[in-house]
């Protein structure tokens, strides 16, 4: 695999909205230092909801991008969704939480996947977009970073999967804001997932 391209955002306006966000990202040339934070030069304007180390990062999978272009009958580019890191080859609905990516110093490891939210319906423009990419099932990828690098379009980078058991990026979607059993509570608890969803799993109280 390889990283297809590095996308970085300002702070801009959306029609209609009275606060700024770095969702519109665009594919950048060169090399880009990525640290703890995230990608140096790109603008996370809503800090309680976006940005922070669980979430540093987020990935797009080229085949995913694609099935979208169909999906909506125009292509797709790269930074369209608002993420920063589009990986040739990769498909979402394959990625589980603690799945790694390495590309030269980099490390990255995946913690959750992207719910939708209002701005970026506005975004694309469409208000029923947020049950429209949920029930495609296909989020985005969030990942901390273990290890800073920096990066460029055309790198290789290496995919390798969590050894223990899965949580995957359509499961953790589909269950958004819903209650656990125990054993899929567990099964959450056991992988590195995001701390924000670990602080509200330890305190669920799980049926029977």
């Amino acid at each position: 695999m390889k990283i297809l391209a590095v996308c970085i955002g300002s702070a801009e306006r959306l029609p209609g909205k009275s606060y700024k966000t770095g969702i519109n990202k665009h594919p950048v040339g060169g090399n880009v230092l990525v640290d703890a934070e995230g990608l140096v030069g790109d603008a996370i304007c809503n800090r309680k909801h976006h940005g922070g180390v669980d979430q540093a990062v987020y990935l797009e999978g080229s085949l995913t991008l694609d099935w979208w272009s169909s999906e909506m009958g125009e292509t797709v580019e790269p930074g369209t969704f608002g993420e920063n890191i589009v990986v040739d080859g990769l498909d979402n609905r394959v990625v589980s939480v603690g799945d790694r990516f390495i590309a030269g110093d980099l490390v990255l490891e995946v913690t959750s996947a992207r719910i939708p939210c209002a701005t970026f319906a506005a975004r694309m423009g469409d208000p029923r977009f947020v049950k429209r990419y949920t029930q495609a099932a296909r989020p985005g990828i969030y990942c901390r970073v273990l290890h800073s690098g920096t990066i460029a379009a055309g790198l290789a980078i290496d995919y390798r999967p969590y050894a223990g058991e899965k949580v995957t990026m359509p499961e953790m979607i589909a269950t958004f804001g819903k209650t656990l059993n125990a054993r899929d509570r567990n099964r959450y608890l056991a992988a590195p997932i995001h701390y924000k969803l670990r602080d509200i799993l330890e305190l669920q109280e799980t049926p029977n």
